[in-house]
């Protein structure tokens, strides 16, 4: 299929190396790649995945709140099976429980055991090892504060925006 006026190779090209493309690959490659660095240390040093840590940190925000599967797939951003799943493994690691809610018998409600809260202090300091290594420490301290600031405006943006 020969290229029209408007698909040109050069066309394409641009497009394919246009400033806007560049910069926001190179945001979810650095995302991902730290990502990887933090799931990497979390199974190594914690035998836990980053995912798991995600839910730990939810569960422990706010002590005494109660959290169901639906609540943790919304803030996850996983599929409500992906969270079920999930929460299989964790509650066969013995990291978390499930929990009839008393307000309605359908929702199973999820809490940090003891040994999930162990787990979670150990992962938050490994976590936090990776992060200022590789997220805070390559910046001047002016630099990561204009991007911290940068990345809570792009999320507000896209939080109105919906």
């Amino acid at each position: 299929m020969n290229p029209t006026p408007q698909h040109s190779e050069e066309a394409l090209a641009r497009a394919a190396n246009s400033r806007l493309v560049r910069d926001f690959g190179l945001l979810i490659k650095s995302a991902t790649r730290l990502e990887q660095r933090i799931d990497s240390a979390l199974r190594r040093e914690c035998g836990i995945s980053h995912t798991m840590l995600e839910v730990l940190i939810r569960l422990c925000r706010q002590p005494g709140e109660e959290v169901n599967q639906r609540q943790l797939a919304d803030d996850l951003t996983l599929t409500s099976s992906g969270t079920t799943r999930l929460i299989d493994r964790m509650e066969e690691a013995g990291l978390v429980r499930r929990a009839p809610s008393a307000e309605d018998r359908r929702v199973a409600l999820v809490e940090p055991t003891f040994e999930g809260r162990k787990a979670f202090l150990r992962a938050a300091a490994v976590h936090a090892q990776v992060v200022e290594k590789y997220f805070v420490k390559p910046l001047a301290a002016d630099d990561y504060a204009q991007l911290t600031g940068a990345l809570r405006e792009i999320d507000k943006a896209l939080r109105d925006t919906r």
